[in-house]
């Protein structure tokens, strides 16, 4: 690690002048922001944004995802002193600038005008030219976000890790459920279920809408490498969109979440998983679900944090060397 000089001190999140670079802070202290990036509405300059949604008003069971964004940053403050591991030596803090957009706001009583606002939030950031990955919130937030992005790209490859399908019917578009927002994305061709698939699932569901899926077992039964070139297969080179729901995780690995179900994928091989993805055609992605008053340990908000930064790997993979 390199130790710094009193006088070169600074709270990276406001006042760091490099854009570039890992952060050697104190973990502990500072402003809260996604790897000790920089906070910033001007995306001038910058490769990626990383953005939160603080919304949990769309949950079946236990709320709580309000305050994922928050927790997963914090969580996040751990990793930036050193490059990820598992990538052969590729460093995206120091290659690329990647910006903490901040979060969505948003008026908690008006929720019927939550999913517009979302999506003219990521809008905004499509729009200034950088992929967005969200740090949620449950999992409603995925349809505005995937709305958006079809916009721009036309009906997206999806891979889906989550112990549910959320593809329960629901055809009253403007009802806000995070159980069926796949259905409602499918519904509305924001999604191309011939180039998607689900990870991890481990709950019934009576109509997949097209939409192949990888249960849990399969994915203990046939390995981490096996997955990955199921999904690359899958997706091609399509424009993909990777929602990360953090119950996709055994609850032993994440217990902080709204619905956990056990039987789920460990923390090491989800990490294998998404290192061997890398090459597809990744343009944006999510992080949901992440519950920290069910979280006592952290252990949760620190699997959304690798799971973010791998996403992260993921959208700037292909762009090495540029």
């Amino acid at each position: 690690m390199t130790l710094m000089k009193a006088r070169d001190v600074v709270d990276r999140a406001f006042s760091g002048k490099d854009r570039r670079g890992l952060a050697y802070e104190n973990a502990f202290g500072g402003a809260v922001s996604f790897l000790r990036r920089t906070y910033t509405k001007d995306l001038a300059g910058f490769d990626l944004a990383v953005t939160g949604v603080p919304f949990d008003q769309a949950v079946t069971h236990r709320p709580g995802t309000r305050f994922g964004p928050r927790a997963i940053r914090e969580a996040s403050a751990l990793q930036p002193f050193d490059p990820p591991y598992g990538w052969d030596g590729f460093d995206p803090l120091a290659e690329f600038a990647i910006a903490d957009f901040g979060d969505v706001a948003f008026d908690y009583a008006n929720v019927p005008g939550v999913p517009d606002l979302v999506q003219a939030h990521i809008a905004g950031i499509l729009g200034q030219g950088c992929p967005a990955i969200t740090l949620g919130g449950d999992h409603f937030i995925t349809l505005p976000i995937l709305r958006a992005y079809a916009e721009k790209y036309g009906p997206m490859s999806v891979v889906q890790f989550d112990a549910h399908s959320d593809l329960w019917p629901d055809d009253d578009m403007a009802r806000i459920d995070h159980g069926t927002m796949m259905y409602k994305a499918v519904k509305l061709g924001v999604v191309d279920v011939t180039r998607s698939v689900q990870v991890g699932i481990r709950t019934e569901c009576d109509d997949y809408l097209g939409m192949p899926y990888i249960g849990a077992r399969t994915c203990h039964e046939n390995g981490a490498a096996w997955v990955a070139q199921q999904i690359k297969d899958r997706v091609g080179d399509h424009p993909t969109y990777v929602s990360f729901d953090i119950d996709a995780l055994d609850p032993a690995f994440a217990p902080g979440t709204g619905t956990p179900v056990w039987g789920g994928l460990a923390s090491w091989q989800t990490a294998a998983i998404l290192r061997d993805m890398a090459g597809i055609n990744l343009v944006g992605g999510d992080v949901v679900e992440v519950s920290p008053p069910y979280d006592t340990s952290g252990a949760t908000a620190i699997a959304g944090a690798h799971a973010a930064m791998e996403l992260c790997c993921l959208a700037l993979w292909n762009r090495r060397g540029k």
